[in-house]
This record gives C-alpha cells, structure tokens and sequence, in this order.
C-alpha cells in the first residue's frame, strides 16, 4: 500500500525534470517551501469500508484504500480468524466477479459501504494444495520450528515473554502505582559479580510453543495421484489422516471440496465413507470428525491473530540462530514435499515454473524513475527481487555444496566443477585453471568473489542507466566458497574469448576496448573516483579504459550492456601489496609495512577512498584560501561579487566537485573542519576569476594535493597501478608516477589518519561496539580492512588510555582469536565427508574452548559397519572428501595454529597456548567465543549447559552440534528516497524542531514500508527515533508502541542477542517505567543485562549506564540493597571507562548517595555526595548549577544526619521513655526516579516558555537564511554542516551510546 494518511508538503515538492534524486535529497532549506507545482503528486486516496458477506458467519466491515489489489483482501481473509481456512474464493459485487489483480479504484461501483460476497469456488489440483497448505500452516503458526531451522525467512523473538502482553494496554495497567510486592529479585546470575554465564536462558520457553495438537498426522496419501477413472469423477488427490483420537481416515480432494473416503492403508476405494459430508474446506470437515480438532484449532487461531504481527512476517532475508533446543522431529507433507520438489520459493504462483532471475533482475533496474511514486515502485521492485534472489541462491549453493546438483561438467574434477540450478549459475571459490595464479592461488580465488560483490555493490549504488551488473551472492557453506551469479542470455552458447568486448580475460596480456562501454563507465568514475586511463595490449596498441583491466563487458543476447569481475574495482592497498623497487612513506615503514600479505587482491575500502579524498580537498580548500588571502592583504578588499551573489561559470569550478565527494561521504568525521572549508570556500569564490593570479593560485593547490585537473579539485585512482600483467604507454609516465605517489598516501593515510581516529573514537567512547560484529562495522565504516586488526589492537595497547580501552582490547583479541580460528576450520571442514560432520564439528569445538586434555574425535564408521569400502570415485561431490585427518587434530594443535595464523595473518602475537590460558591472560568468556565462532561459521549447537571447564570429560558431544548454517554475503539494495527523509528528519531533530522532524520521520517510515515492506534494519531505527521522539514530546503510550514495535524488529531481523536489541531493551524499559510499568521495566532490563553478560561480559562502559537504569528502578521500587549492588558496580565501571574527575562519574556517585539517604546511612550518603561535589567543582567550577545543586544537596544530607543524631542521642540519654519527633524517612517519588532515568539516558527536557521557543526558533531561521546566502554553491555540502551523524546507514547509530550522540537528545544548551 502506498502511503494513506497525510502527506506532508515536502513530499508533493518534486522537480519537474527527469533529473536522478540529487546526493543529498531536501537540501534547500525548509521542506515544501518551494511547491513550484510542475508536478503536484497525490499520492494518498482516503481509505474507505467495505462489508464482506462470507458463508456461515455475521457480515463484517473491512477498511481498504483504493491503491490495494483485490488480491489483498484475499489476503486478510485467509489470516482473519473467522474465515482463514477458506483459500479458495472469489468476491463478488452485485453479482459480478472481481479480477484478482485489478486495483480497487478500477472496480466500477465500488464505493464506501460496498457490499462484497465470499463466493466459494470449484478447485484444481493446484488450488487444493494450496489450501492444504495453508491448513498445515495454520496448524503451525505458533510452532517456532520454523525459526530454529533457519527456513522460510523465520526468525525468533522473546520480547513476548518478558512483558506478558502488557504493554500499552492502558487500561488494565498492571500493578505498578499501588506498589503491590513485585519479586523484583532477578536470578543469581545476572547480579553484579556473578561469575556464571549461563545459556539455557538465552531462548526461554516460551508457554505457547507447546502446541496444542490438533491433529496427529496430517500427509498426502499413497494412493495419489488418482487414477484415470476417478479423476473423471473429480478426484484432485488423497490425504491421510490421524486423528488426535486416534481414528485413521481418508480424505478425497475433489473439485467440490473434501469428504472422507473408504480407503485403508492397503486398500483402495474411493467411495464416500460415513458422515457423507462434503465440506469446501478441510477445516471444517476435520471439525465434524474430531472434537479435539474442533476445540484446540479454535483455541490455536484464537491466540495465533493475538500475536504481534512483527513477530510472524517473514523478514527480507534469513537469519540463522546459533542455538536451538532439543526438537520433536514431527511429521509434515508439506515440508517433505518441499524437500524433494525443487519448490524454489513462490513458483507456484509465477506461471512457467522457474523464474528468469537475470531477466527480473535487469528489468526491474529499468523501471521509470523521474518521480517519488515511480521511484518508489522502482526500489520496491528491485528489493523484492533481491530478496527472493538471495533466498533461491542460497538453497542452490547448499543443495550443490551437499551434492545433490548435477554438475555442467561433471567429468571434470571437483574443484573445477560449476553448476546450473533454477537459472542460476554457481561456482566454487578455487583457482581453476590457474587463473589466479600471479595472485595467490586457491587464497585468490576465495577473496575474489567478495570483492567482485563489493564492486557489483558499488555500482549498483550508483545506478547508471544502460550499464547492467549480474545479480551476485556469496555462499560460505561446510568449509566452501560458492559464488552464484544470474546468467547472461547466450554466454553459455558463446565462447568467453569472442563475446568479451571490454577488457580483459588474461589480466591484462589482450585487452580490448568499445566506445559505448567508455561512454558508460564514464559516468562511474567520478562517484568511484576511478581515472580514465590508457594501457598496452599484447602488441603494444594502446588501449583505453575505465575500470580496472580485468573489469569484463560483455553484451548478451538481450542487447544490454553488462561488467563483471568487478573485484578490482577500487585501487590496491599498498601496505600488503610489496613491489620491488617502491618505497613506502615513513608512516607505513615505521608500522612494518608493506607486508607481503596471502594473496595480491588486497584493495582499498571505498570508505576509505571518499575519506582520504575528503581529507585532500580540506587540504586543497586551505592551500588555496591561505595564498589568496596573503594576496588579499596586499590588495583593497573587493566585495562587490559577493553582493551580486552570482559566480560566473569559470569560479564555480573549484567548488563542483564537492558535489559526489561529500555526498557520498559516509563519515561526517570532520563536521567542524568542512565548516571551516565552507567559509574559506566562500573567500575563492568571491574572487572573480578575471584575476590570472588566483588560478595559479587553485593552479598550486591542485598540484599539491596531487589533482588530475589543474583548474578544479578533482582526485581520482587509477586501479591497475601495481597490477602484475599490466603495462602503461610511454606517453602515461608522468601520470602514472602521480598515481603510484596516490597510492602510497592513501596507504599512510589509513596508518596515520584512520585508525588512530578509530582509536580516538573508542577513547572517547564515541563509538562503542560490543562484539566482534560491530567492532568490525566500526572500522569498515572507517575505510579500514580486517587484515589491520592487529594493528588497531597494537595502537590500543600504546594508548595512553588503555584502561579506557580494556573493552576495546577485548573484544579485538577475540575477533582475532576467533578469525584466525574460523580460517582453520574452513580448512579443517573441507576434509570431511557428510556422515562425520557433527562428529568433526563437536571435536573441533572441544579442540578450541575444552579444557579437557585429550577429546577423541568418534569415527562416522562406529555406527554402521558396511561391507565394503567403495572405491574413491573422482567426481564426487564437493563436500564428500573421503578422509579422516580432522580426527586427529588436538588442542594444543589448533592453538599452536590459532597463534600461527594471527602472526602470519593479522600479525599480532598472541601470548596463550591453550584457551585457559586465553581466557586467562585477556580476560575472555568461553561463552563468548562459542557465540562469536558459531555465528563466523554458521555452527549451530543444542541449548544447554555447557561444562567447559571440566578436565574429566568434553564440553561438547556429536549430539550437541545441531546442524551447519550457510553465511550469506548478498547485496542490499536501498531506499534512497526514504533515506533522505530521515535525514532531513534527524537534521530537523538536531536544530530543535521536534514536530517537523517528527513528520518527516513518519514520512520516512511511511516511504521506507513501501520500498522494504514491514522487517528492516532502517525500518527499525526509524521507529527507535520516533518513540524517542513522542517520549520527549511526553506521549509516552506512542512512544511505547513505537519501541516495542523497534525491540520486535532489532529481534527478528538482527538477531535476539544482537547489541543493537540490548539497546532497544533499555529504551523500551525506559518507556515502561514512564508509563509505571514498573515490573515490566525491570524484566526487560534483567534481559538486556543477560544478553550484555552473554554477548560481551560485566566489564563495558555501557554496563555502567545499564545498571544505573536497574538500580534507579530497584530504588523506586524500595529494593534499596539490590539497588545500592547495581549503582556501585555501576560507579566502579564508569570510574573505570570515564576516568574519576569525569561528569557521568560524579553522577554517579549522587545516585548512590541518594539510595544510601533511603536508607538512612548519611555518613554513607555524605561521602559520595562529596565526591561527586569535588568533581563538579573542578571541572565546571563554583557557579555552574550542577556544583549548586550538589552543595544544596550536601546541605540537606548534613541537616538529616544531624537530626538523626540528636534522636539518637535523646535514645540514649532517657531510654524508651524519650519523646522521639517522627523522622522523615521517603521513599522516592516516581517523579523523581524518571527524572534521573532520563539524565542518565541522555534524554533533556528543555523546560522553555512559550516566549522562549518562539525566540529560540526565530534564531535558528536568522541563521538559517544566512546560511543559505551564503551558500549559493553547489548545494552537496549541506548534509555535513547538519549531520553529524555518520551518514553511512541509520543503523549505525545502533552502536553509538545513546546518551553521548543519539541524534534525537535535542540539547539546545549552547
């Protein structure tokens, strides 16, 4: 459904020309300021009811908006309560049939108040297996089967458990504000100091995952299909029945509907049996032949529609969990015969069976796009497909991996092999026919298929029309690599040698060129940077291109213009790329580089390319403005241009080439330093250009910052320097000396620059990752590669703030540990054959985080004997390698290894040789490491207790290792449009303006369902906003929705213990306990606090904020001895991360103040007030309101103990006939708690007169529309000046702490 409701102005604001949606979309100040009306889209029609009339039931009113397809209300009836065992029907309006896939508005007379007849229809084979599948799933709905299996696009959700359905049923309020006893005492292990890390409660149980049966078995019967002479009577086909009595029957499907028939297991006869009842739909003949049917189905629909619908859509792409409990493997038709079909997702409802993904794939690129509603249709389309996709992709690599596809060249050995499944090409990721043998080989192999996916990103995401990627998607499945890619029409029928008309097949020896490709990477390079750039061929023609040589285009039979092999499409990272006779800058030679590294692909991150390109237009910015202001001073200021506002074309050059840059710039690191630029950017352009001293002035400034252009800033790399194989024309020498000097500062660049900005990020707890996950989208957010791991860790370790970075430290040590394990077990798996999987996978586990001495790995062959051994067949599949070296592997082995391979890899030495010793010297949990393993390599192990440290017997048995998940690499297609809302949204939000951001948000939300449908990542950082958002604004019932809705999404799509859920628990806790949900609140807070113990262990800077929120509740709730064990772990934490002069400390140290004042314990109380006073003192000095607040503070705690003290002393003094004043003991209003919980969670309340806001707002304008005089110029700039946010995706947010940088705290305080 597009979008219903009201549509802000902004969105009706398009421009008229066909012009692709520029960088950064509102950038001219207000939205809908300029409703220039070229093209006024309506884009809403106001929804109307409709009755439905459906056989059998009271008539009911549907609301439906005139964009939706008949189909949809197809749709809701088939999940509505009452009438979801119907599938197959027709509507009708006044005796007429409606089409399926017609849109309402089309349907003449149909209008408010309609009334619409279910008409039920005659079946066919394929309608009655539809509708028995559609039984069957409703049979499953509650059943989590689905999800632990990794099936379907199903994922887990236990947000349920924790709140018991309450939340925002504001009408029965559960027991909060009349203090009933809540047992707020959480288990053992997850009070502060615990030192056991459980994983049972990871998954509890959730009460309705006991499925109510309703029926015993439900099949396909043996006797299907129906012979000839039945079928003449109707017979579609037979089901076989058991009923939870126990009774067997047989069930006929025929073209009038189901009746039981008088066939037996070896029987047949097809004639009806008694009750001769004929039913159109099965459920209700099942409910005339079992009462237990008929009562636990109605039960199981009952509490199916009551579940939230986020916890049942499927999500756009699998997520895989790392633990499952122990599972009844029951009997289901459907799933069997899934298994053995080659059902590849919807065919059954796509005519033709397979489906084109090439042709749905490039077509879909080929949508219109000059509008919002056209776009909007464009990137829904485009996502749907990729979804569907990856989702095929991934079943086909498992299904080749597993040897169950025929090979196109099966004589061939297996590494050579490639394959053909549902029209999609796979192969595996080894060097076959020594193609990358200058590269490195087999290692080559493997990386080159996710660079080539990086680069089919990349120029997805810059969307030229006419230039067509493949679809691609990277498969790490049982140790092998798969690369499956859509097919080109005809490259199959085609020599590779004839139909390559671009580029080059043997890296660079022939190399051939075409005009029309030029044309279209031309329109690449400037966003990629890439330099149009001249080479020799085999007999030395020159030869242009622009891409990297081995970049191919082929044209297919369709006439479309299609690269691929994109894996060198961003420039080589010199650092591990040595060549002889370069010598690196000194930055990299002082950090020991260049070190050869396994293979020659290495390549620069585009971050890191738009980063370093960002930094040398500061620089060119700064060169140029300083030569022209030492000429300025020696000459009369000259105004006039400025006034008459206007550049002539020829100034405007420096200028231009802001526009891709920053645009695409996905870190808005140096905010301050552009806004610096801007003004200095200003100085050129107010010089007219008639003056020839300031182009040699921009004419030096080019050269220096190593320009390819002399009049305008304009960097670009030229990605076959230093490529083995490739020559350069004599004529290029200059040019390409330039690019190899490019080279080497990019190299330094990411050493001196990048990550010590990391490091100073994560100093100043700027960034705060939690797990090796994002800690590594941390660093790629900042240009930097893996492989440079060990070097972060090395500069951590020389911080002069190493305590500060412990969690850092840690969490880098484990990802080392945990790669350069996984690099092993890949290895490792590729030697063994199906039958010893789990038994090769619990021993390799038992190897790693045992501390048993000596696992002894069990042989697949003690189960079975055969006969005999069959002889080694040459083409078997790939993961069916006959040998059982993995059998004798032991601990000390495969540490010796781990350390070996984080030397050679990551070069860091690792001091441990055993994981006692890892866990030991790095302070790691093994808890933690099984999680970060087993997500790395798609393990999945049985929910249960694990006895890692026991020397008597190992941890794991085969019986543990559940199953063996693919790790999926695909493409995410985007939502440009919605993207640029949320922006504007964030920005608004940033300058104060809550309801317009607010709006836009919405908007955004709005624009992002209909491009992703319901489960996104986006999606999910959009509602976090907005509840935060209508929080501050005090609708705490939105905001409660809103956030539970954000905690579903982060749990289905994310996974349940990802960091991002455990932050969305904390807010969705905060919220509760606004709206005195008290009980709740501190549920939802002991789960986001097992999930930190589990994910990444007590000792984390965000731990300090979580227990400060726990025991700020616990005080509220008079738990003041629990409250006091979770405020000093707390304190002791943040003194630990902040440093004991910082604020969060001082804070701190009040809060525990304030519960000791509870407790009447003033010396206490007294103690930490003072300092927390010392600390203000020092750091704001006397006159700031905190050190005011805190003296007051003093006073009062002071005045309270005194008068303790006297009654204490009138005690002793007349014994128990002394006349005690009652002391004034309070417990803390509620008030009181949230307004703590909301400082600490860095939430401000900006209490502003009406007067005020006014004033504030009026302000903001001023500077608003000085900003935009200032600023006729390219208009790419303005997204860094309000945003600084990392502009990368939204949710990278996600691993920000809230309270220091959620773009939502509107601190208005300067």
């Amino acid at each position: 459904m597009l979008l219903n409701g009201d549509c802000p102005e902004s969105l009706k604001k398009e421009d008229g020309a066909a012009e692709p949606p520029r960088e950064n979309g509102l950038d001219e100040g207000e939205p809908g300021d300029e409703t220039t009306g070229q093209e006024v889209i309506v884009i809403q029609d106001t929804g109307f009811s409709v009755k439905i009339l459906a056989p059998g039931i009271e008539p009911f009113s549907l609301q439906v908006s005139p964009q939706e397809m008949v189909q949809e209300i197809h749709q809701v009836l088939m999940d509505r309560e009452d009438t979801c065992h119907r599938t197959c029907f027709s509507l009708h309006l006044d005796g007429n049939m409606l089409d399926h896939f017609s849109e309402l508005r089309s349907v003449e007379g149909l209008q408010e108040g309609s009334v619409l007849r279910v008409v039920e229809e005659p079946y066919t084979v394929r309608e009655a297996r539809i509708h028995v599948r559609h039984v069957r799933d409703l049979l499953k709905s509650l059943d989590p089967s689905d999800a632990f299996n990794g099936v379907d696009c199903n994922s887990l959700s236990f947000l349920s458990v924790f709140t018991d359905g309450d939340l925002g049923d504001s009408g029965k309020r559960k027991k909060g504000l009349e203090m009933d006893p809540i047992d707020c005492t959480p288990p053992e292990y997850i009070l502060p100091g615990s030192r056991e890390r459980p994983l049972c409660p990871l998954q509890p149980q959730n009460r309705d995952w006991k499925p109510l049966q309703c029926l015993k078995v439900l099949t396909m019967s043996g006797w299907n299909p129906p012979p000839g002479n039945r079928k003449m009577h109707g017979d579609l086909m037979y089901l076989f029945v058991i009923t939870a009595e126990d009774r067997q029957v047989s069930i006929t499907a025929s073209t009038r509907g189901f009746y039981l028939n008088q066939s037996t297991a070896y029987h047949f006869n097809p004639k009806p049996a008694s009750p001769r009842f004929l039913s159109h739909s099965l459920v209700e003949l099942l409910n005339q032949i079992s009462p237990t049917f008929k009562k636990n189905f109605a039960v199981l629909q009952k509490k199916r529609v009551q579940r939230h619908p986020f916890e049942r859509i499927a999500t756009p792409f699998q997520v895989y969990s790392w633990t499952a409990p122990q599972a009844e493997h029951a009997m289901d038709c459907v799933r069997a015969e899934d298994a053995y079909t080659s059902r590849l997702g919807y065919e059954e409802h796509i005519p033709g069976q397979t489906r084109d993904w090439n042709e749905e794939l490039q077509t879909t690129r080929e949508l219109p796009r000059k509008n919002l509603p056209e776009r909007l249709l464009r990137e829904r389309a485009i996502f749907k497909v990729h979804s569907d996709f990856t989702a095929a992709a991934t079943r086909g690599a498992m299904a080749v991996i597993d040897g169950n596809v025929m090979a196109i060249n099966p004589s061939e050995e297996t590494k050579m092999q490639m394959f053909i499944w549902n029209n999609i090409f796979f192969s595996l990721g080894f060097d076959v026919r020594d193609h990358y043998k200058d590269f490195g080989g087999d290692v080559a192999a493997y990386v080159a298929p996710t660079n080539d996916l990086n680069g089919v990103r990349t120029y997805n995401a810059v969307d030229v029309e006419g230039l067509y990627t493949l679809g691609t998607v990277v498969v790490d499945y049982r140790g092998y690599r798969v690369t499956a890619q859509s097919i080109i029409p005809g490259i199959l029928e085609r020599d590779q040698e004839q139909s390559v008309i671009y580029g080059s097949i043997d890296f660079g020896k022939t190399v051939v060129s075409h005009p029309r490709y030029l044309e279209l990477l031309e329109r690449t390079s400037r966003p990629l940077k890439i330099l149009h750039h001249r080479v020799l061929n085999d007999r030395d023609e020159e030869v242009e291109l622009c891409s990297s040589v081995e970049c191919k285009g082929i044209i297919g039979n369709d006439g479309r213009h299609y690269i691929l092999d994109l894996l060198r499409t961003f420039p080589p990272d010199l650092n591990f790329l040595p060549v002889s006779g370069e010598e690196l800058p000194e930055e990299c030679t002082r950090a020991g580089f260049p070190r050869a590294h396994r293979h020659k692909l290495c390549c620069l991150r585009q971050e890191l390319v738009d980063a370093f390109v960002e930094h040398r237009y500061l620089l060119f910015m700064k060169l140029a403005a300083l030569q022209l202001m030492q000429q300025k001073a020696s000459k009369v200021e000259n105004t006039t241009s400025l006034e008459n506002g206007g550049l002539s074309p020829s100034e405007s050059k420096p200028e231009d080439p802001l526009g891709p840059e920053v645009g695409s710039q996905e870190e808005g690191g140096s905010a301050s330093g552009l806004a610096k630029v801007k003004e200095l950017a200003e100085t050129i352009a107010s010089d007219d250009g008639t003056d020839p001293r300031s182009r040699e002035v921009i004419r030096n400034a080019c050269k220096a910052v190593g320009s390819i252009s002399s009049t305008a800033f304009d960097i670009r790399f030229n990605p076959d320097i230093f490529s083995p194989g490739v020559r350069f024309p004599e004529s290029c020498q200059d040019e390409v000396r330039d690019q190899k000097q490019l080279l080497k500062d990019a190299a330094a660049f990411l050493l001196s620059c990048q990550i010590p900005g990391l490091v100073k990020d994560c100093t100043d707890h700027a960034v705060l990752p939690m797990d090796g996950a994002t800690l590594a989208e941390v660093m790629r957010q900042r240009g930097i590669n893996m492989r440079y791991l060990g070097k972060v860790l090395d500069l951590v370790l020389r911080s002069p703030a190493r305590d500060q970075l412990d969690h850092i430290y840690k969490i880098g040590i484990g990802e080392l540990i945990t790669r350069s394990a996984k690099h092993i077990f890949k290895t490792y798996l590729q030697g063994v054959e199906l039958s010893g999987l789990s038994a090769a996978i619990s021993h390799f586990l038992n190897c790693f985080l045992s501390s048993y001495p000596n696992p002894v790995a069990h042989l697949p062959a003690d189960e079975l004997l055969s006969k005999k051994r069959n002889k080694r067949r040459k083409n078997r599949p790939p993961g069916a390698a006959d040998n059982t070296a993995w059998a004798v592997m032991t601990p000390q082995e495969l540490w010796k290894n781990i350390c070996q391979e984080a030397k050679n890899y990551f070069d860091f030495s690792l001091e441990c040789d055993s994981v006692d010793q890892a866990v030991e010297t790095y302070g790691l949990q093994k808890i933690t490491l099984l999680r970060e393993i087993s997500l790395k390599t798609g393990i999945q192990i049985l929910l249960k207790e694990y006895s890692f440290d026991s020397r008597h017997k190992p941890a794991f048995t085969e019986e543990d290792v559940l199953n063996i998940f693919p790790v999926v690499k695909h493409v995410n297609p985007k939502a440009s449009d919605a993207f640029h809302f949320f922006q504007s949204g964030q920005a608004k939000v940033q300058q104060g303006f809550l309801k317009e951001g607010c709006e836009l948000i919405n908007e955004a939300l709005n624009l992002f369902n209909n491009v992703y449908g319901a489960m996104h990542v986006e999606i999910c950082a959009c509602l976090r906003l907005l509840a935060r958002l209508h929080y501050i604004m005090g609708d705490y019932a939105e905001a409660l929705s809103n956030q539970q809705k954000a905690v579903l999404m982060s749990e289905r799509v994310m996974g349940i213990e990802h960091p991002n859920t455990i932050q969305e628990y904390m807010h969705l806790a905060l919220y509760c306990f606004a709206s005195s949900q008290l009980s709740t609140a501190l549920s939802l807070l002991y789960r986001a606090r097992y999930l930190m113990l589990l994910v990444f262990g007590e000792d984390h800077p965000e731990m300090a904020l979580l227990d400060n929120n726990i025991g700020l509740v616990l005080h509220g709730v008079m738990e003041y001895d629990l409250s006091l064990r979770f405020l000093e772990n707390a304190l002791a934490v943040s003194t630990k991360y902040h440093g004991p002069k910082a604020l969060k400390v001082a804070l701190s140290h009040h809060l525990v103040a304030r519960v000791y004042e509870s407790k009447a314990e003033f010396r206490s109380a007294l103690q930490h007030e003072k300092e927390g006073y010392t600390i203000y003192k020092t750091q704001l000095g006397e006159d700031h309101e905190k050190t005011k607040e805190s003296s007051e503070y003093l006073k009062c705690l002071t005045q309270q103990a005194v008068a303790l003290q006297r009654t204490m002393n009138e005690i002793y003094r007349n014994g128990s006939s002394a006349n005690i004043p009652p002391l004034k003991f309070t417990a803390p209003s509620m008030a009181s708690v949230l307004e703590q919980l909301n400082v600490i969670n860095g939430i401000l309340f900006i209490p502003l007169s009406q007067k005020d806001l006014e004033n504030l707002k009026a302000e903001v304008a001023r500077r608003h529309q000085l900003q935009e005089a200032s600023k006729n110029r390219d208009k790419a700039e303005e997204p860094m000046a309000t945003e600084p946010e990392p502009a990368g995706a939204p949710e990278d947010v996600g691993s920000q702490p809230q309270a220091a940088k959620d773009p939502s705290s509107p601190s208005l305080q300067g």
